[in-house]
């Protein structure tokens, strides 16, 4: 109804400005005498068929005039050109002549008056309606083709908050020029002098082609004003229209972290997971959840969630039951504990899995120190179960997941995991199952992880805690090093250890610090203290010792360490003897033999392996 009644209205108010043109007109142009005869009123007839005839094929009545620009001018020209036109042919075939002074003043007059009618609206809305006092004022960084679409989007928006008052771009050539009448002011160097000048609010960070490297030299310049700082969504998805200029998202610390995307060997990865079935332990936690989201990307037979927690595995398998909802992948669930020797054969003999991801672990550095025996029984032998159960099943693929602190360690976590990594290399040499591990750092967000803890202090008030303020480590973020996970099975072959590439090493203060920054807080608010490091912790983490290094990636971002000593028959006996060994005994025997060298070993009696169980 409303449409209707827009063009209704419209189609009037242009007959009036046509009849009134070709009237004026023949005032102007006859020395204001009024020449009434037929061959003008045909005219105004023609003039006013044509108008409305190209209008319609135009759809010149379809346009929202509050967001005119330069194609509807061009359309606007185009009919009344084509009028003006067909009106001469009309009057040189019923006078054979034309009045060229009187269809020239009317050509002018046509275009003003309609031309004029539709940009009023814009002019006001942009002089006065969007002059909003209450809108924040915006410094834009890159003043290319993504960053004008942020602007004139801001500019057409009425419901946008933001409003665009200069740009910054290290193009020389575009300084001191103005972009849709807004200011490109200098370049990154002159963000905070800009800030402080024109009283910005808000920083838009609109360069879709930033490395993460440049991206974090941004921030970090931006990070010197007090002006929350927003980052642009994919261009694409603008392009598209899943995303508005009114969704520009925070700046993360997972942003800043220097890494590019990774790039997957899709068809080698659907070689080995598409089709087949898929059990993941530790499914319900930070790692094996995202990898279970990862693999049914690739569409398997069967998904199987194998966890201990009850509600976190029950939240992944209503997600991705929701997210695939129409395949026909099966996604079954199983509630198991993989110190449970005998319940880990029952699954495998279930369903036959071909691929098994084991991502179960106690990962907590601390509470293992103090726990040393659970650290064994979850990290040796619930590894060491799962493995023979796979074995004994046929599994084809068996990926651990492994830990930068099992190299070198000086934990209870660290050393447990080295001593898994043992058995699995020890298996992988005879077995037909393929067993990999898959060594890696931090991972942001996951359970335990510091960005959690960071962004609980800082919205208490501060202070922030950190051990020391040399200690690095690495990071990657979940899905990342989920996906690399995945691709490190398509590339096992029995009893590697493929190693993840995290990137630069992150001081753990430097990370505080921009999540304090990226908060909206500064440092001197919220605080940092130093608690000194706790039993067990190294303020560097190395991804591969000495013995096992090797230059070359054998995929990007994945490299293969070499094979270093195994000591099964020692790792028997501290499966054996755990049960009654003190803490503290304990804790020094894990760390002792998981940094052990073969030159070092005084072996011990020779014993077989016992079946687990």
């Amino acid at each position: 109804m409303a449409y209707h009644q827009r063009l209704s209205l419209l189609i009037l108010i242009d007959s009036l400005f046509i009849v009134t043109t070709i009237f004026l007109s023949n005032l102007l142009v006859y020395d204001r005498h009024l020449i009434l005869n037929s061959t003008l009123i045909i005219t105004a007839i023609t003039l006013l068929v044509c108008h409305h005839v190209f209008s319609f094929h135009f759809k010149l009545y379809k346009k929202a005039w509050e967001y005119a620009s330069i194609g509807e001018l061009i359309i606007i020209l185009k009919i009344v050109t084509f009028s003006i036109l067909i009106a001469a042919v009309v009057q040189q075939l019923l006078v054979q002549g034309v009045f060229l002074r009187l269809l020239a003043t009317t050509w002018m007059l046509h275009m003003i008056f309609i031309g004029g009618s539709r940009f009023w609206w814009r002019i006001v809305r942009d002089t006065y309606i969007k002059k909003n006092e209450n809108r924040k004022r915006t410094l834009i960084i890159g003043a290319g083709a993504a960053g004008t679409m942020v602007a004139r989007q801001l500019q057409n928006s009425n419901e946008a908050e933001l409003l665009a008052v200069a740009f910054i771009d290290d193009d020389e050539r575009k300084h001191h020029l103005d972009i849709l009448g807004i200011p490109v002011v200098g370049g990154i160097d002159q963000i905070e002098k800009t800030v402080h000048n024109l009283r910005i609010d808000n920083i838009v960070i609109a360069i879709p082609s930033l490395s993460k490297r440049e991206l974090n030299e941004i921030f970090q310049e931006c990070a010197k004003t007090k002006a929350k700082t927003k980052i642009l969504p994919m261009l694409e998805d603008l392009v598209t229209g899943k995303v508005s200029v009114k969704q520009f998202r925070d700046v993360q610390v997972e942003d800043l972290l220097g890494r590019e995307p990774v790039e997957l060997d899709i068809e080698s990865i659907s070689e080995y997971v598409s089709g087949k079935v898929v059990l993941v332990t530790g499914a319900g936690g930070s790692i094996g959840s995202e990898i279970c989201r990862q693999v049914s990307q690739f569409h398997p037979e069967k998904l199987i969630l194998l966890g201990h927690g009850e509600n976190s595995i029950y939240s992944i398998e209503m997600e991705l039951r929701g997210v695939h909802r129409d395949s026909n992948i099966q996604i079954v669930t199983e509630i198991a504990d993989i110190q449970d020797f005998d319940k880990m054969i029952s699954i495998m003999k279930k369903h036959h899995p071909d691929v098994v991801y084991h991502a179960a672990a106690h990962k907590h550095v601390p509470l293992m120190e103090r726990n040393p025996e659970e650290a064994v029984k979850n990290n040796i032998i619930g590894t060491r179960n799962v493995a023979v159960a796979s074995e004994w099943n046929y599994v084809k693929t068996f990926v651990m997941i492994s830990s930068d602190k099992a190299v070198n360690p000086t934990s209870v976590m660290g050393a447990t995991k080295r001593l898994a990594e043992m058995i699995i290399q020890d298996m992988g040499r005879t077995s037909k199952t393929k067993f990999i591990a898959v060594r890696f750092g931090n991972v942001l967000g996951s359970r335990g992880s510091v960005i959690p803890l960071f962004k609980k202090q800082i919205q208490e008030g501060g202070p922030v805690t950190v051990t020391h303020p040399d200690m690095v480590r690495y990071f990657m973020t979940i899905p990342e090093a989920s996906r690399l996970v995945i691709q490190a099975g398509s590339l096992a072959r029995g009893g590697e250890t493929f190693v993840l590439d995290m990137g630069d090493p992150v001081k753990i203060v430097d990370l505080a610090k921009n999540l304090i920054k990226l908060s909206g807080n500064s440092v001197d608010e919220i605080g940092i203290n130093y608690t000194g490091m706790r039993p067990g912790e190294k303020l560097f983490e190395e991804l591969l010792n000495e013995n096992e290094v090797h230059d070359k990636q054998v995929f990007p971002k994945i490299y293969i360490g070499k094979t270093a000593n195994v000591f099964i028959d020692e790792i028997d006996e501290i499966v054996r003897t755990y049960m009654v060994q003190d803490k503290e005994t304990l804790a020094a025997t894990l760390v002792s033999l998981a940094n052990r060298k073969e030159s070092d070993i005084k072996r011990i009696e020779d014993k077989p392996l016992p079946i687990p169980g």
